[in-house]
């Protein structure tokens, strides 16, 4: 695996070290291969960004969104699904039926170094694009019910300005679908430089929100069907994942919303 230290954003960094570390636990609540591959690979020291409450945090969101992935596969499972800042994640390994079309999507440089550790598979294609230009959806199938589109970890590194833009290029790109986002807190966007692991890169976040309500007044053709926080899933694992979810972490902690258009 040609892949160096550098080739790796620090956000991508928090996301595969916590990954990579539960899977190397003796019972991992989740199991990410890849993930502890190029952890290995890299060869090291990482721990600085797999601090226990994000830890406990990425665990708690990656079986959320799973568990919406394959809700939504099950309704629709002939549907595109489409990664969107895919980043090194793999959702594809996760949830796939056996029919669905899969593509994992970012800008060049990201889908440039993902190619040094990912090959397309069956169904199961890497494209260029940009969350905020929807140039590159033309390639996609548009003759389905519904499209899926995932957004994990991405969201709340734009603007208030750019969210829209995403969501209105969502909407016009394909006539129904589904929108799985997380979604952070305002408290989050002034407190970036306390996160647990954020700290420890270069990333700020720019926008939340305290309700997926405000993606619908950005774009009124969305309908939020579904919010949750991750406390829901943190405070089954842990006692300071508890204690965590049920005290400070009630109303700041990051949410999993599904939206329809």
């Amino acid at each position: 695996m040609d892949l160096q230290f550098g080739d790796i954003q620090e956000t991508a960094l928090v996301t595969l070290a916590i990954r990579a570390s539960e899977t190397a636990r003796p019972n991992p609540r989740i199991r990410d291969e890849k993930a502890k591959e190029i952890i290995d690979t890299l060869g090291v020291d990482v721990s600085k960004y797999d601090p226990f409450l994000s830890h406990e945090g990425v665990v708690a969101r990656t079986i959320m969104f799973a568990d919406a992935l394959r809700g939504l596969i099950q309704r629709y499972p002939d549907a595109p699904c489409v990664n969107l800042g895919c980043g090194f994640d793999d959702k594809f390994s996760q949830v796939d039926n056996g029919r669905i079309e899969w593509f994992d999507v970012d800008l060049p440089d990201q889908i440039a170094v993902r190619r040094k550790v990912y090959e397309d598979r069956p169904r199961c294609t890497m494209m260029n694009g940009d969350a905020l230009d929807g140039t590159w959806t033309a390639a996609l199938p548009k003759d389905r019910p519904a499209n899926i589109i995932v957004m994990e970890g991405v969201l709340e590194y734009f603007t208030k300005e750019q969210t829209a833009t995403c969501l209105h290029m969502l909407c016009d790109s394909f006539e129904h679908g589904y929108l799985v986002a997380e979604m952070n807190s305002m408290f989050m966007v002034k407190h970036s430089k306390q996160h647990d692991a954020i700290k420890n890169t270069n990333a700020t976040f720019k926008w939340g929100t305290d309700s997926g309500a405000e993606f619908v007044e950005l774009e009124p053709r969305l309908t939020l069907l579904s919010e949750r926080s991750y406390n829901e899933e943190m405070r089954k694992h842990t006692l300071r994942g508890r204690l965590f979810a049920t005290t400070v972490g009630r109303k700041i902690n990051n949410r999993i919303a599904v939206f329809r258009w």
